[in-house]
């Protein structure tokens, strides 16, 4: 397998974590496919293409908005896979008509949907709101919308936030799980998946690179609150379970599918600021001091994995459960979604804040 992009930001974690087959159920999903992963470019994203890559797909399509981080990721795999056919691509996941002439020139049998805007206290302003609920959820759209046209495989990468979402970024994707569930289960085709789970250690604009910062001018480290807690776990680690998931939703043989990650005990932020300055050689209160700053808008103190109506069973994937869930209404849910799609694309703020929130109450209560 081709060495990960993210290994310059792996460091011990606080609690052990179940070994990860080299060998896992997703290298045999994606074998003689021709996959494509949006976002290919971002911290998951590219650690999606490298695992991929080493599972001989028979083409691979990278696509991202962003031209550098798109050109980084296919540099790294023509020089570390050169024999691999692939494309780069460059896209924005809110053009549905450039999405659909992708898929269709490629012949697309897969896609792992990474794309989306994540930095949680920036999304919460009335502009950035507006910019947020058109990538995160109406690109989602796009892609369950042209995977169903297509017949091709959807995963779509979901995140802790989604659960009770306190945030715009949680909000809107919470929003691209409802859709893309209430549209494989309202059409009763294609095969969906959804994977969640919580933080990966070292992912662009994570608190591990702020850290590591603080840390070599001399602190302090900046943390928002002595009890904040997250679930945390290695980007590796985390899309390698993404694919074994997306593997089992896959010889399922069809139909939606929503897998959750075990992040282990949720690790307490401090812990984790500490821990670095040891990994440092420092020793935390004398050499690095940590200050506490305040919780940014949008933030919680804990994330959550499930809902109390998603009931998980296990399955042969270590670290995987499958949460059940049914939609009673799924073509109220879609009709709703659509609504909330206009309203973001006419750029309304006031309007599309209020219909967010309107769906996510809704749905919080489990009365879809």
């Amino acid at each position: 397998m081709l060495a990960g992009l993210n290994e310059d930001f792996a460091l011990p974690l606080l609690l052990p974590r179940p070994a990860i087959s080299e060998c896992g159920p997703f290298y045999s999903s994606v074998r003689g496919k021709r996959v494509l992963v949006t976002g290919a470019g971002g911290s998951i994203g590219s650690e999606l293409v490298l695992q991929i890559a080493g599972s001989a797909p028979a083409h691979l399509v990278m696509a991202d908005i962003s031209e550098l981080n798109l050109y980084e990721i296919d540099s790294t795999i023509s020089q570390g896979a050169p024999d691999q056919s692939q494309s780069s691509v460059i896209l924005d996941v809110r053009d549905e008509l450039a999405l659909q002439s992708l898929m269709l020139s490629e012949g697309i049998d897969i896609v792992f949907h990474a794309a989306a805007l994540k930095h949680v206290p920036l999304l919460e302003n009335d502009h950035n709101l507006v910019e947020a609920v058109l990538t995160n959820f109406l690109g989602t759209l796009h892609v369950a919308r042209c995977c169903h046209k297509y017949g091709a495989e959807m995963v779509l990468v979901s995140t802790d936030k989604a659960v009770n979402p306190s945030s715009v970024m949680g909000c809107t994707k919470r929003l691209a799980e409802l859709y893309v569930r209430a549209m494989a289960q309202h059409h009763d085709s294609g095969r969906f998946s959804q994977v969640r789970f919580g933080n990966v250690v070292g992912s662009s604009g994570s608190v591990v690179p702020l850290f590591r910062r603080q840390i070599a001018q001399g602190g302090p480290i900046t943390v928002t609150h002595p009890e904040m807690t997250r679930y945390m776990m290695s980007i590796k680690e985390a899309v390698g379970l993404v694919l074994d998931a997306s593997a089992l939703q896959h010889d399922h043989g069809g139909g939606y599918g929503l897998y959750i990650l075990d992040m282990g005990e949720p690790v307490k932020i401090v812990d984790l600021a500490n821990q670095l300055i040891r990994l440092s050689g420092r020793t935390p209160g004398r050499d690095i001091k940590i200050e506490y700053v305040g919780m940014r808008p949008g933030e919680k103190l804990h994330e959550e994995l499930t809902y109390p109506w998603e009931r998980l069973t296990p399955t042969q994937v270590q670290g995987v459960s499958k949460a059940e869930v049914v939609i009673r209404d799924p073509a109220m849910l879609l009709y709703k979604l659509n609504n909330l799609a206009q309203a973001a694309q006419s750029r309304s703020p006031g309007v599309t804040r209020q219909m967010m929130a309107e769906i996510i109450d809704i749905a919080s209560k489990n009365h879809f």
